[in-house]
């Protein structure tokens, strides 16, 4: 494979350059598009990937000549021509290829979840830390203007004071994807999940203080490592609570419902990248309606990372906003194991997502993909 010469210099260039490791379906339908629209402080560089036919093909598409293999991801950190790695791998990955990235002085852009366990999540924290290195986990939705409008309005007393949220993600995951795959970190909670689990914390601006969780699944072939579905509880501070449901055997859903003391907020479709997000306000029996056209939620958290490295300022969906929510996840699961309730502790949060964080970048057309299916 082909190798940069160019050496990293001590000052960030105008442009952080990016390696994409990992070329399935969500790199390939979402982030290496991306960089069109956001070429104004990010740049595509290299691609790290297993498949030779993927790379072939893919450096071609996107005029990136410099491929790698898996094998020679610590060549590729070592190259002095990247600036910062976008890891789109199977959960069980994350850790090692974080860690590695950090080491090596280059800054990550990490998919969520964080990691499969808080174990691993203080790893890259510590690596991120020791290494002085910027370290971002990819939630796009803090950076969606749909989304942050709805963080406004229920902070702003609309909706009076928020006493309950309610969520449904669920849709139908093809045989063999990977997110049914328990040995690469698979399952309903570290895929969508975490969606609702992130949203019900910044929409309260809180974190829970106990789950109580319970799944179930079909007889369905598909759900022989992974539960079919999650339902959950979640008690936060000043006694609001938060439910959600999660399925990879049901119909598309994306929603969520936050419920005032004077009115409520549904915002549907609410964590896609391919729709509009829409809202639905109604306060005092008298209801609006909006909706916030399909954006690039991709370039707009490339830029924002990169602007963030560029002007050496720690961003807000940080390592440490990944490790809560893995926390919370590893809760749910014993929780719905043992058939208990669960109190968690030690979840200090200061930081989070706000209008200030908006960056709007127009969704370009969806592009041809090579080898990869959607995974619904």
């Amino acid at each position: 494979m082909k190798k940069i010469a160019r050496k990293r210099s001590s000052e960030p260039s105008r442009k952080i350059r990016y390696a994409v490791v990992g070329l399935g379906h969500i790199a390939q339908n979402a982030m290496l598009p991306a960089f069109a629209h956001a070429k104004d402080n990010s740049q595509l560089v290299a691609l790290v990937s297993g498949d030779k036919e993927k790379l072939a093909k893919l450096g071609r598409k996107y005029k990136t000549p410099v491929l790698y293999s898996y094998e020679q991801y610590d060549e590729c950190l070592a190259s002095d021509a990247v600036d910062a790695v976008y890891i789109a791998l199977p959960n069980s990955m994350h850790r090692d290829y974080a860690v590695r990235a950090a080491n090596a002085g280059v800054h990550v852009l990490c998919e969520k979840p964080l990691a499969v366990t808080t174990r691993e999540c203080k790893e890259i924290m510590h690596a991120a830390e020791r290494n002085k290195i910027m370290f971002m986990v990819a939630y796009r939705l803090h950076f969606e203007e749909g989304n942050l409008r709805a963080i406004a309005i229920v902070n702003s007393g609309k909706i009076g004071e928020p006493r309950m949220f309610n969520s449904q993600f669920s849709m139908q995951v093809r045989p063999g994807n990977v997110r049914l795959d328990e040995e690469l970190g698979g399952g309903t909670l570290n895929d969508i999940g975490i969606y609702c689990i992130n949203a019900a914390r910044y929409l309260f601006r809180a974190e829970p203080l106990e789950v109580f969780a319970a799944a179930a699944s079909s007889s369905d072939k598909r759900f022989a490592e992974v539960d079919e579905m999650m339902s959950a509880v979640m008690r936060f501070p000043d006694n609001r609570l938060a439910t959600f449901s999660c399925s990879f055997g049901a119909a598309n859903t994306s929603r969520y419902q936050v419920i005032g003391t004077k009115g409520d907020l549904e915002v549907s479709p609410s964590y896609g990248y391919t729709a509009e997000i829409a809202h639905r306000l109604t306060v005092h029996e008298k209801t609006t309606q909006h909706k916030f056209g399909k954006r690039d939620q991709f370039a707009a958290e490339l830029v924002y990372f990169s602007d963030c490295i560029l002007h050496h300022r720690q961003p807000e969906p940080s390592a440490a906003e990944g490790a809560i929510d893995v926390a919370i996840i590893e809760a749910l699961i014993k929780s719905a194991k043992k058939g208990r309730p669960i109190k968690i502790k030690g979840l200090p949060r200061t930081m989070r997502p706000a209008m200030a964080q908006e960056i709007r970048r127009r969704a370009g057309k969806e592009p041809d993909l090579i080898k990869v299916d959607s995974p619904h």
